[in-house]
């Protein structure tokens, strides 16, 4: 008889946004006709630009045609993308990196939760907490800890680096020893942004205990504070401990198109292997297990690392941050403590009254009609807060601002 993986088997519940999803689906069957406005899921709203739209298209186009048709193309992506992310880390991080060193993906996500696949089940973890879910659950998935604790509110085998308002939520390197370290900003949920002498810490301590980095920096252009590292490689000697994973989701509106890279450089070293393993082994399983970004996707992703195609990334990102300004200044009027929401979409909040993440959460979907994402969800440090997407049309976000006002005084 087949079984099921006991690694999958250790996962708690259901992953935390479907999880939201269904009990609005569940209070609007019991609220027939009345309407949520959801700012919960970051999933971006606003229509794909012209030019970034008119370039995948043209790529339509040329598929109709027998003689411009294309099928498979390269795993690792198609040239001119990564020449093109290439030359836009170098134009505008001051990053020199080779092409050969970006390898095109279907989102951020995937390539987060892929990339511990290429190391050792025993490598131990290090993640913020709180954390994007998934750089737990793939690790939990992929082998790499032991079983869940409720009285830890934790896995045993990963190092959990406390992110609170303490340190401004960014977590200092643990005192422990650990192999692979997940940082991600600007930070999902909490908003943070970490300085450069900050990630510096991470980069000596990745030199010192021959860790790897995991960077994901898919909210990048959000970033407006000045000084503010865009990339990790901005952090001298990150070459060799960090891989870093970027998206055109938030920037360009590709939460449905999906696309997005990976940067593995040749200099990265492991403890068990040669330089340049890490990034030949990344190499060998996109190859194996992926068939490459949709060529239409890819289009887009080009027409938006063009200089007509960086505008209306950032007339698009305004909008957002708009959006995240006008709930960070409703919020403080509503006399919640918020963080975040400056160099980020996200709004972390205090839930008020003593609540609980799951308490504030239904307060809020019950009285003001309005869903967020408890800070429970993503991890035991989120406990007592809820993130606030700025991810909406202006009028629902207006509306949902107003009924949180109206509803708290």
């Amino acid at each position: 008889m087949a079984n099921v993986s006991e690694d999958f088997l250790r996962l708690q519940s259901g992953y935390l946004f479907p999880e939201v999803a269904r009990r609005i689906r569940i209070w609007q069957e019991k609220n027939p006709g009345e309407s949520v406005k959801k700012l919960s899921i970051g999933n971006t709203t606003e229509a794909i630009t012209p030019g970034i739209a008119a370039a995948m298209k043209r790529k339509i186009d040329l598929l109709t045609d027998r003689a411009t048709y294309t099928g498979y193309g390269d795993e690792q992506g198609d040239t001119p993308l990564r020449e093109a992310l290439s030359l836009h880390y170098s134009r505008e991080y001051g990053v020199s990196l080779p092409p050969s060193a970006f390898f095109v993906s279907d989102g951020a996500k995937s390539d987060a939760a892929n990339i511990q696949s290429i190391f050792s089940r025993s490598s131990i973890p290090a993640i913020q907490d709180p954390a994007y879910p998934v750089y737990v659950d793939s690790n939990v998935a992929g082998g790499h800890t032991g079983e869940y604790g409720s009285h830890q509110g934790g896995y045993s085998g990963i190092v959990y680096m406390r992110a609170d308002a303490s340190n401004g939520f960014v977590a200092e390197p643990p005192k422990e020893h650990a192999d692979l370290i997940y940082l991600c900003f600007p930070n999902n949920p909490t908003g943070a942004v970490a300085t450069k002498e900050q990630l510096k810490a991470f980069v000596d301590y990745a030199h010192r205990e021959r860790a790897i980095i995991i960077f994901d920096s898919a909210y990048t252009d959000y970033i407006e504070t000045e000084g503010i590292p865009h990339s990790i490689y901005e952090i001298e000697g990150a070459e060799d401990c960090a891989i870093e994973i970027g998206s055109f989701s938030k920037n360009a509106g590709f939460t449905g198109v999906r696309l997005g890279w990976t940067i593995v450089p040749e200099t990265i070293a492991s403890d068990n292997a040669p330089t340049g393993t890490v990034h030949r082994l990344w190499n060998r399983r996109q190859c194996t297990f992926f068939n490459g970004a949709s060529n239409v996707s890819q289009a887009g992703g080009l027409a938006a690392l063009s200089e007509e195609g960086r505008k209306e990334c950032a007339s698009l990102v305004t909008y957002y941050k708009e959006n995240a300004r006008i709930i960070l200044s409703g919020m403080k009027a509503a006399g919640l403590e918020c963080y975040g929401g400056i160099d980020s979409p996200y709004i972390w909040t205090v839930c008020p009254s003593g609540m609980s993440s799951w308490e504030f959460f239904d307060f809020l979907l019950e009285k003001c009609h309005v869903a967020v994402t408890p800070g429970s969800g993503f991890g035991s440090a989120g406990e007592g807060y809820v993130r606030i997407s700025a991810y909406g049309h202006r009028e629902d976000i207006e509306d949902a601002v107003s009924s949180i006002k109206e509803k708290l005084r």
